[in-house]
């Protein structure tokens, strides 16, 4: 998807990335490279890298870009302060490269973010101000604010200092792993791709970069073959960190020089990248973050014999939505059932139900009395439970266990 860039078009080189690590080297963390080799045997790929910005300060990669930015405000800049709009990593990032270098913050953020995100922003020392239903309202609401005030306004991404202090996640990958073919990497607003594919195209021209995209928020494909930014009326994904309805000037002039290709998946595939990288690699990821492998594990890419990396860009999620994303990710793997039961002698019956599962090696996630519906019987009580195994033949097996019992029916299951 490489074009031809025309004299106008804005353009980040390897020069302004490398001066950016130097400009933020004592701030960010060099976070890790982990190598998989259960990504690699799922995927096809030789190895597959993951590179761990999730445990990066604020806990994604958006530090880098925000300090490189604000580090190169001037005094009278820096005296009027900044102001930014997001609804979760960036302002974060903005926050504490503001209070790294003693500048006044102000996040607007929409009335849907939550409380969490909006305590940790305001952790770091920023003001917040909560405005508007939505992204976008926000978004409006900071620039007219700054066109009043004088502050400086801090874009997301469309930002050639935030697209270069992004780029050193790209220096740091081909460091911890110069045999590197491929690297997959998240697309929202375009700036972590735009400035990777900078950093590596420019030592590498054959590296291989692909962006990826959830199903609900696809916009870059259909914008670089049309060789101009095409806007979705809305978008419909989990994965909100990347949930934009178009790249802008920058990174779209820029991700037309440096993207090979982008690749969309669904929501559940999502989900299961989550699980996944919880599960064997020991990580916690958020969706945006969990993206990038869903991309290596679906059967969009062929990635046989190649070194694969996978950027995991943040970690920012809170447990309950955590938990929600693993256990819809078991069911997409086909390692989750849910069965509605009927007991007969509550509570001794539950007791023979729960030393049945464990007997059969699988684990009780749920069990709870449920609310007595026209299915069932009278003198019964129900009960719904969920269970995690092995794979689908174990769960039916698990499932026929516990039918066999004395004083207990299966009235209801679902293995999908």
């Amino acid at each position: 998807m490489s074009g031809n860039r025309s004299e106008s078009e804005p353009r980040v080189t390897l020069e302004d990335v490398e001066a950016a690590r130097e400009r933020i080297a004592d701030v960010v963390h060099r976070t890790p490279l982990d190598t998989s080799r259960t990504f690699a045997e799922m995927s096809g790929a030789a190895s597959v890298g993951l590179k761990l910005e999730n445990v990066q300060r604020t806990g994604s990669f958006k530090i880098r870009g925000a300090y490189n930015t604000m580090a190169q405000l001037s005094p009278a800049e820096r005296e009027a302060g900044v102001i930014a709009s997001s609804a979760g990593n960036h302002a974060q990032g903005v926050a504490l490269a503001g209070d790294l270098l003693d500048i006044d913050t102000t996040i607007v953020v929409p009335e849907v973010t939550p409380a969490a995100k909006i305590e940790a922003t305001r952790g770091y020392g920023a003001e917040v101000v909560v405005e508007g239903d939505i992204y976008e309202r926000s978004y409006e609401y900071a620039l007219e604010r700054a066109d009043e005030t004088g502050e400086t306004f801090v874009h997301p991404f469309d930002d050639e200092a935030i697209v270069a202090g992004q780029g050193t996640v790209g220096l740091e990958l081909l460091e911890q792993y110069p045999e590197i073919d491929t690297v997959l990497v998240s697309i929202g607003g375009g700036g972590l791709i735009s400035g990777i594919g900078t950093a590596l195209k420019a030592r590498d021209p054959d590296v291989r970069v692909i962006g990826v995209q959830p199903e609900g928020a696809a916009h870059a494909k259909p914008s670089l073959e049309a060789g101009e930014i095409r806007e979705l009326p809305d978008v419909d994904t989990v994965a909100e960190g990347i949930a934009d309805t178009r790249l802008l000037e920058t990174t779209f002039a820029i991700a037309r020089e440096v993207v090979d290709d982008v690749i969309s998946v669904s929501d559940r595939e999502i989900a299961s990248a989550v699980t996944l990288l919880a599960e064997r690699a020991k990580t916690v990821a958020e969706s945006a973050g969990a993206a990038p492998l869903a991309g290596a594990l679906s059967d969009e890419l062929d990635l046989a014999g190649e070194h694969v990396g996978v950027v995991v860009s943040g970690g920012n999620v809170n447990l309950t939505e955590h938990a929600e994303l693993t256990r819809t990710g078991l069911h997409e793997l086909e390692r989750y059932a849910e069965a509605r039961l009927a007991l007969d002698g509550w509570p001794t019956t539950v007791g023979d139900v729960v030393e049945t599962v464990e007997s059969e090696g699988a684990e009780l996630d749920v069990l709870e009395r449920a609310r007595r519906t026209g299915v069932d019987h009278p003198n019964r009580t129900p009960v719904t439970i969920g269970l995690e195994g092995s794979g689908l033949d174990h769960l039916e097996g698990v499932l026929e266990a516990l039918a066999g019992l004395d004083g207990v029916s299966v009235v209801e299951r679902s293995l999908e």
